[in-house]
C-alpha cells in the first residue's frame, strides 16, 4: 500500500473514531499546555534579567556590605575615583516616619543616595522630573502608600530621625528596587548628604551599605569586569580572596542546600514569600537569617566586616537561579501533567485498539498486512497527538501571559511578554513524541490479529494475543521507559535527582500491578453466596478472563498517586509560607533600644500602663574558632563539608536562663541554674560559657554536644561549649536566635534591645509610636498587626498562584480518568447486553457497574494515596529542601472525591449498557 493511500484509508477509517481520540488526545494537551506555559514563562524572565541586569545593579560593578565601609574600601575607591571610575553609594536601612501635622507613624525603607545614583535607568517620580531637586533642598520622595497610610500629602514635613524633610512627591519605578521590598515596608528617598543630620545610624543600628560603579566601556565586558572584581578583592583582603579563589576551582563558589557558601536564593513562589516573611521578621528582631556574605572580608579594629563584590553577571546569574527555583515547582507541575497525559493515550488507545479488532480482521481479510495496519493507525495516533500538542502549545501560550501577573510582585523586574520558539517547538515535539510512545505498545497488538477473528464473532474481541518476547514490544517498552527517564531528567533539571524520581515512578508502577494482582486473588476467593447478586457479579468481573483490573487500576492509581502528590506538595509549600502570630507575646514590638535607653522606654510605657512582656539583649559577635582551630583553618579544609557563610557571618545573639515559647530543645540539656553557674564559676573562672545552637545552624557548622566556639564579641574573645540544641519558629513575630548564652557570658558586653509590649490596638498605638520617635528618633517601633496584614498579602498572592497551578494539575486528571474508565467500555457493553437479555434491569445493571469501579476506584486511589506520601516526602525533603509536613485529612477527601468519580465516570461512560433495549444492545454489540 503506497503512502498516500495508506493517509487516505487513514482519514477515511478514522471518521468514526475522531471523537474518542480525541478524547483520549486532550489528556496530552493539557501536558503540553503545562510545558510551554512554565517554559516560555522562564525564557522571559530570564531575557528580561539579561536585558535590565545593569539596571538591576544602577551600574557595573557594586560593593556591598553590612556594616559602615573601612578605611581601606575608601582608599580604594579614592584610587578608583582617580582612574575616572564614577562611584555612587547608597545607604539602607528600617526607621520609623513621622509625618506633621497628622501625626502618624509608619515604619519605612530609608534608601540615602548620593549623587549620579543610579548610573543605568532612571528614578521615576510624580511630578516628573522632581528627582533632580533632591541633592539640593531637604526633601524625601515616598511610595504613594505611605501618604495614604499616614495621612498625607505632597508638600507636608515628614521626620526621620531628628531632621524634617519636605515631601516632594512620590515614587514610581526604581532601578534595582524589587517591589516586594514596598509591601514589607514603604520605601523613602532622600539625598546622603542628610543623612548624618538624621542621628539615626547608631552603634548596632542595621544598615545596608552600597557603592555602585560605572566602569568605561574597555572594563565593562562579562571577562573585564570579573577580572578587576578579582583583583579588587585580592586589594582588600587577599587572605579571604584566596579562599574564595580556591573554592571556585573546586567548584564549591555555589553550592546547594546543606554546604552551600552562600544560602540558597528563593526557589519558588512559595519559598519565595517565606524567604520575605522570615526576613521580615528577622529584620525587625535583628536576629536575620544567614546572609549571604560571600566575597572578600576584612578586618578594621576589632570588628570583621565582609565587603562583597558584585557584577552585572553576577546579578544576571542570581536573579536568573532564583527564577529557576522559582520554576522547580511548576516543573514538577508539568512534568505530573506529562505523565498524565501519556497515561491518558495508553488508557485511551487501548480502549481504541479493542474496539478496532473487527475492523482490523476486515482489513486482513481484504489483504492488508501486519505492517500496514499497524502503520494505518499509528498515523491515526500520531496525527491526533499533533492535534493535541498543537491544542496544548495555544493553551499554553494562553496559560504563558497569565503566570507573569499571578508572580509579579515577587520579580525585581518587568517581564516583557514575548513568544518564545523553543518552548513552543519543544513542547509541540514532545507532545507528540509522547503520544507516540504511550500509543505504541496498545497498537502492536493488532499486529497480531488473524483475518479469521473477522468471522469468530464469539470469541473475546479483547482477547489479543501477546508475545512478551517480541522483539517490537521490547523496543517500545524501552523507547517507554528512555523516554520517561529523560523527561524526568530535563524536567529536575539533575541526572541524580532525575533518576531516582523515575526510579520512583518505577517503583510505583510495581507497587501497583501487585496491588491489582492481589485484587485479581482476593476478588477469587473472597466471593460469599450469601452477597448480594449484583454486589457479587461486580467483584466477579474483577477476576473475569481477559479482566482490565490491572490496566484500570494501574491508569487510575498511577494517576491519583501524581495528583495527590501535587497536592501533598502544594499543601507543604504553603504550610511554609503561612506565617503566624498568634503566639507572639505582644504587639508592639521597638528595636534598635539602646543600653541607656532601655530603661527609659521601659518607664514610659508603664506609666501609661503598657505592659512590656519581653526586653530581649543583643550582641553582635563572629566566629573565632572552633574546637581550637581558626576559622581561615576551617575555611581551608576541604575534607570537611561546613557551610562557609556559617563561619564568615555576623551574629546577633543573646543570653537568658530559660528557653522561649518559639523554641524546642531537641539534645543536650539546658543550662545548669543560676546558683550553680555561680559556684561552678567560682571554682573554676576559666571555664567555657554554656551555650545553645539552633538545629540545622549546627548541622551546617558541623558541631555537636560538647565541643567548644570561641567567639569574637566586640574584640573580646569568649569561649563557650555546646550544651544543647533547639528548634525555632522563625514564624512567629518574636526575637528568635540562632544562639542563646548563659546570662554571665554576654551580660557586660555592649548591647541593644528588642522590646515587645501590650499596647491597645487603635489610637492608643499611634499615640506610643508618635512620642517615642519624638523622644528617641532612633528606635523603631513597629504594629505587628499591620506586619501581619502585609505579609498576608504576600501569602494570599503566593496561595492563589500555588493553588492556580495544583487545580491545573487536578484537571488534567479527569481526561486520565475518563480514557481509564472507557478502556474497559466494550467488555461492560457485551455483559450489560447478557444481563439485559437474562432479565436484569437497568438498576440492577448499574448497581453491577457501581461495584466494579467502587472497587477499582478504592484500590487506585487508596494505593495511589499511600504512594503520594512517599513521593511527596521525598521532593520535598529532597528536591525543595524542606520538612514535610503531610496533609493527611485533605489527602484522604482527595482520594474519596477520586473514587466518587471513577464511579460516575465509569457509569457515564457505560451508559449505553442499561439505557437501551436488550435488542438494540445486541445489534451495537
Amino acid at each position: 500500500m503506497r503512502t498516500q493511500a495508506l493517509l487516505r484509508l487513514a482519514w477515511r477509517e478514522s471518521r468514526t473514531a475522531r471523537r474518542r481520540l480525541a478524547l483520549y488526545m486532550s489528556s496530552i494537551a493539557f501536558g503540553v499546555a503545562a510545558l510551554v506555559a512554565i517554559d516560555s514563562f522562564a525564557g522571559n524572565v530570564t531575557r528580561s534579567i539579561r536585558e535590565q541586569s545593569r539596571t538591576l545593579l544602577g551600574g557595573d560593578m557594586a560593593l556591598q556590605a553590612r556594616a559602615a565601609f573601612p578605611a581601606v574600601v575608601d582608599t580604594l575607591l579614592d584610587s578608583l575615583r582617580n582612574d575616572k571610575i564614577a562611584t555612587a553609594r547608597v545607604t539602607t536601612f528600617a526607621s520609623m516616619a513621622l509625618a506633621e501635622p497628622s501625626g502618624g507613624t509608619r515604619l519605612v525603607q530609608v534608601r540615602a543616595v548620593s549623587a549620579g545614583y543610579p548610573f543605568y535607568g532612571e528614578i521615576e517620580t510624580i511630578p516628573a522630573n522632581a528627582w533632580s531637586r533632591v541633592h539640593n533642598e531637604s526633601i524625601v520622595f515616598v511610595d504613594p502608600s505611605l501618604l495614604v497610610a499616614l495621612d498625607a500629602s505632597v508638600g507636608d514635613s515628614l521626620r526621620l530621625g531628628q531632621k524634617m524633610f519636605a515631601i516632594a512627591g512620590t515614587l514610581g519605578n526604581v532601578p534595582g528596587d524589587a517591589g516586594i521590598t514596598a509591601v514589607i515596608g514603604p520605601r523613602v528617598y532622600l539625598s546622603d548628604k542628610w543623612l548624618d543630620a538624621t542621628a539615626l545610624l547608631k552603634f548596632g543600628s542595621r544598615a545596608e551599605y552600597d557603592v555602585v560603579l560605572k566602569l568605561p566601556a574597555s572594563l565593562a565586558t562579562p571577562v573585564a569586569a570579573k577580572t578587576m572584581a578579582r583583583d579588587l578583592r585580592r586589594r582588600i583582603d587577599p587572605r579571604a580572596a584566596a579562599l574564595q579563589e580556591a573554592q571556585e576551582a573546586r567548584g564549591e563558589e555555589r553550592r546547594g542546600p546543606g554546604g552551600e557558601d552562600e544560602p540558597p536564593a528563593a526557589d519558588s513562589a512559595a519559598t519565595a514569600a517565606a524567604a520575605v516573611t522570615k526576613a521580615t521578621t528577622d529584620s525587625l528582631t535583628k536576629a536575620a537569617e544567614p546572609a549571604s556574605d560571600s566575597a572578600s572580608g576584612l578586618v578594621s579594629g576589632a570588628v570583621r566586616t565582609r565587603v562583597r563584590i558584585r557584577t552585572v553577571a553576577d546579578t544576571e546569574r542570581d536573579f536568573t537561579e532564583s527564577v529557576a527555583r522559582l520554576a522547580d515547582f511548576l516543573s514538577i507541575i508539568g512534568l505530573i501533567a506529562l505523565l498524565l497525559g501519556g497515561i491518558g493515550v495508553a488508557s485511551g488507545v487501548n480502549a481504541f485498539v479493542s474496539a478496532k479488532i473487527d475492523t482490523v480482521a476486515v482489513l486482513r481479510c481484504l489483504g492488508a498486512t501486519s505492517r500496514q495496519v499497524l502503520a494505518l493507525y499509528v498515523v491515526q495516533s500520531a496525527a491526533m497527538g499533533l492535534v493535541g500538542a498543537i491544542a496544548g502549545t495555544l493553551l499554553g501560550v494562553a496559560v504563558q501571559f497569565l503566570l507573569p501577573g499571578v508572580v509579579s510582585d515577587f520579580l525585581p523586574i518587568d517581564v516583557e511578554l514575548a513568544l518564545e520558539p523553543r518552548p513552543l517547538i519543544l513542547g509541540l515535539a514532545t507532545g507528540v513524541w509522547v503520544s507516540l510512545v504511550f500509543a505504541m505498545r496498545p497498537l502492536l497488538a493488532l499486529r497480531r490479529v488473524s483475518p479469521l477473528q473477522a468471522i469468530r464473532r464469539e470469541m473475546d474481541n479483547t482477547a489479543l494475543p501477546r508475545e512478551w518476547n517480541d522483539p517490537a514490544r521490547l523496543t517500545v517498552d524501552a523507547l517507554l521507559v528512555g523516554s520517561i527517564i529523560g523527561i524526568v531528567v530535563s524536567r529536575i533539571g539533575s541526572v541524580r535527582q532525575g533518576l531516582y524520581i523515575s526510579a520512583a515512578i518505577g517503583g510505583a508502577v510495581l507497587v501497583l500491578w501487585v496491588a491489582a494482582t492481589l485484587l485479581i486473588a482476593a476478588a477469587r476467593r473472597s466471593t460469599r453466596p450469601s452477597w448480594p447478586f449484583e454486589l457479587r457479579q461486580g467483584i466477579a468481573n474483577l477476576h473475569r478472563p481477559a479482566n482490565q483490573t490491572r490496566a484500570v487500576t494501574l491508569a487510575l492509581g498511577f494517576g491519583a498517586f501524581l495528583l495527590s502528590t501535587v497536592y501533598l506538595v502544594q499543601a507543604n509549600l504553603l504550610s511554609r509560607v503561612q506565617a503566624t502570630s498568634a503566639g507572639s507575646a505582644g504587639n508592639l514590638l521597638f528595636f534598635d533600644v539602646q543600653d541607656d535607653q532601655a530603661a527609659p522606654l521601659d518607664s514610659l510605657l508603664r506609666a501609661r500602663q503598657h505592659p512590656v512582656v519581653q526586653q530581649t539583649p543583643i550582641v553582635t559577635m563572629r566566629i573565632d574558632a572552633l574546637n581550637g582551630r581558626s576559622v581561615s583553618s576551617l575555611m581551608a579544609d576541604t575534607s570537611a563539608r561546613r557551610a562557609g557563610w556559617a563561619l564568615r557571618r555576623e551574629y546577633r545573639s543573646t543570653y537568658r536562663d530559660s528557653i522561649v515559647g518559639s523554641e524546642t530543645l531537641v539534645a543536650g540539656k539546658w543550662f545548669a541554674d543560676s546558683a550553680a553557674r555561680a559556684k561552678s564559676r567560682a571554682a573554676n573562672p576559666e571555664a567555657p560559657f554554656e551555650v545553645s545552637f539552633e538545629r540545622d545552624l549546627a548541622t551546617d557548622l558541623g558541631v555537636a554536644l560538647g565541643d567548644t566556639v570561641t567567639w569574637n564579641v566586640q574584640g573580646v574573645p569568649v569561649t563557650t561549649i555546646v550544651t544543647s540544641f533547639r528548634t525555632v519558629n522563625w514564624a512567629r513575630f518574636e526575637a528568635n536566635f540562632f544562639v542563646v548564652f548563659a546570662p554571665e557570658a554576654l551580660r557586660r558586653a555592649p548591647q541593644q534591645f528588642v522590646v515587645v509590649a501590650n499596647v491597645p490596638a487603635g489610637p492608643a498605638i499611634a499615640a506610643v509610636q508618635r512620642d517615642i520617635v519624638r523622644r528617641f528618633p532612633n528606635i523603631s517601633s513597629v504594629d505587628l498587626t499591620l506586619v501581619r496584614q502585609t505579609i498576608g498579602a504576600i501569602v494570599d498572592k503566593v496561595t492563589l498562584a500555588i493553588r492556580f497551578l495544583g487545580l491545573f494539575s487536578l484537571a488534567m486528571g479527569i481526561p486520565v480518568l475518563f480514557s481509564a474508565v472507557a478502556a474497559t467500555r466494550r467488555a461492560r457493553l457485551r455483559e450489560g447486553v447478557l444481563l439485559r437479555t437474562l432479565g436484569a434491569s437497568r438498576a440492577q445493571v448499574a448497581r453491577v457497574l457501581l461495584a466494579e469501579y467502587g472497587a477499582l476506584g478504592a484500590l487506585g486511589a487508596l494505593t495511589g494515596m499511600l504512594l503520594a506520601f512517599a513521593g511527596a516526602w521525598g521532593l520535598t525533603r529532597f528536591v525543595f529542601k524542606d520538612p514535610f509536613d503531610p496533609a493527611v485529612g485533605p489527602t484522604f477527601v482527595i482520594a474519596a472525591g477520586m473514587l466518587l468519580l471513577t464511579m460516575a465516570i465509569g457509569l457515564l461512560t457505560s451508559r449505553d449498557v442499561y439505557k437501551e433495549t436488550p435488542m438494540a444492545a445486541i445489534r451495537e454489540a
